[in-house]
């Protein structure tokens, strides 16, 4: 038969390549809204095989713990913490392990307006305050477990916020990237933001005649023993603040897996983060992922769970664990 001039279907391996690189691409302009990617690999032909979810939502812990996903990531890396220890939303302890934590120094910031009065979280509970708090749009993001967690220690929750009489507003995006939320301080529609990624608004809120309730004492106390660490936002890196403030760690985010995924799978995930380092720059964009730091313990990128056996051997051999 006469072939001459046709194409001939490329291979598997270069087909899904091409969507991959497609993929790539879209998730990084900035007027595509669809920026997740959500991934499973087979042989050609077969049974579905691992699955690599670009999720940082809790959520998908159960999916890891399930099987159901092989590789996922979250921030912060302390829900991890307590998913390993089975505490806070955790009803017993989730085997998951780590594969890498990519640094992201961050903090918890509880801002309230000055006008309200508050200076404690305690304040919010003893005057059963009306507060009208801005919090996260995302109802899976992270922030809403950490915060429950935080107004539990402290003997209270949103509920009974509302049944105070307050108002608890879900706005979408960060205060930084979402002016509309410290502006609806500014206008007296909201007298509180709670909320992290606090570099990008924490400032403003000052400027706007907001305070930070601190997390110390017996609460601080309590949110440690679930496996949460302390955070200081310091007044050297923002300057409005009256003095060095105490809250809890938003650091981290952890690439991870359940302790049963096969060491060959494990490590050829290492490997091909190791063969594209140079490729996947850090937000800085100053040289490659610093993978000699990202696998261990450090106040940007805090390691509360193990790692897999098998990333630890393959980080060793590479000369990055002593």
């Amino acid at each position: 038969m006469e072939t001459k001039g046709r194409r001939r279907m490329p291979p598997a391996g270069i087909r899904s390549r091409l969507m991959l690189e497609i993929a790539s691409e879209l998730v990084g302009v900035r007027e595509w809204p669809y920026r997740q990617v959500r991934m499973t690999l087979r042989e050609q032909g077969g049974e579905w095989g691992p699955t690599l979810y670009a999720s940082d939502s809790p959520d998908v812990i159960h999916e890891v713990a399930n099987h159901d996903v092989q590789f996922a990531l979250i921030n912060p890396g302390v829900v991890l913490t307590l998913a390993h220890r089975g505490t806070g939303p955790f009803k017993e302890p989730v085997p998951v392990r780590a594969i890498t934590v990519i640094q992201s120094y961050d903090q918890l910031l509880l801002a309230v307006s000055e006008k309200t009065g508050l200076t404690s979280l305690a304040d919010i509970k003893e005057k059963r305050y009306p507060l009208r708090v801005s919090v996260r749009g995302q109802r899976s993001h992270a922030t809403h477990l950490v915060l429950n967690e935080v107004l539990a220690a402290a003997g209270f929750s949103f509920d009974d916020i509302r049944s105070w009489g307050g108002e608890v507003r879900y706005d979408a995006g960060t205060p930084a990237n979402n002016p509309g939320r410290t502006g609806a301080v500014d206008r007296g529609e909201a007298d509180a933001i709670f909320d992290e990624a606090v570099s990008g608004w924490t400032e403003e809120a000052l400027g706007l005649g907001m305070r930070p309730l601190p997390i110390d004492g017996p609460v601080l106390e309590r949110l440690e023993g679930l496996g949460f660490r302390r955070g200081t936002m310091a007044k050297a890196s923002y300057p409005s603040l009256a003095s060095d403030h105490q809250t809890i760690d938003y650091s981290g985010f952890i690439v991870y897996t359940h302790a049963d995924v096969a060491d060959d799978t494990v490590r050829a995930v290492c490997a091909a983060l190791e063969a594209r380092k140079d490729r996947i720059p850090p937000d800085t964009g100053e040289g490659p992922l610093p993978l000699d730091v990202m696998c261990k313990d450090t106040p940007e990128g805090p390691l509360g769970i193990p790692l897999h056996p098998a990333a630890e051997r393959f980080w060793r051999e590479q000369g990055y664990l002593s």
